[in-house]
């Protein structure tokens, strides 16, 4: 979904939204950011940072076009556009590192398989 920015002098130019998957999360979280600082709105997500209720609004916006329905089920009770961004952050950051887990022990089986073939 295109999502309008504001230029210095008030010329608008799109943006691709992307769409959070199961699998883009690294990608997205970067691809946000970007979109959120275009739309001066990624202060919103820095920690302690006071709340600007405008500010705060566009940027939740911004993270619901981003994400899917049952996502935006799940977390669009949250008081703050940075407590959405915190939980899909620990969600997706979460399903990474169990990737990541079981990369590394189906790398290792198949070093060991690899080194007992050799060994034959």
């Amino acid at each position: 979904m295109k999502q309008p920015a504001i230029t210095k002098d008030n010329n608008p130019i799109s943006l691709q939204v992307p769409l959070l998957k199961p699998t883009n999360y690294t990608m997205w979280a970067m691809n946000m950011k970007v979109i959120l600082s275009v739309n001066r709105v990624w202060e919103m997500i820095e920690p302690e940072t006071t709340i600007d209720a405008r500010k705060d609004n566009i940027a939740t916006a911004l993270i619901f076009q981003a994400i899917p329905e049952e996502l935006v089920l799940q977390i669009g009770n949250l008081n703050s556009a940075k407590e959405m961004w915190d939980a899909v952050k620990v969600r997706h950051q979460g399903a990474e590192r169990v990737k990541e887990a079981r990369l590394q022990m189906l790398t290792s089986e198949f070093e060991n398989l690899r080194m007992n073939e050799n060994g034959r």
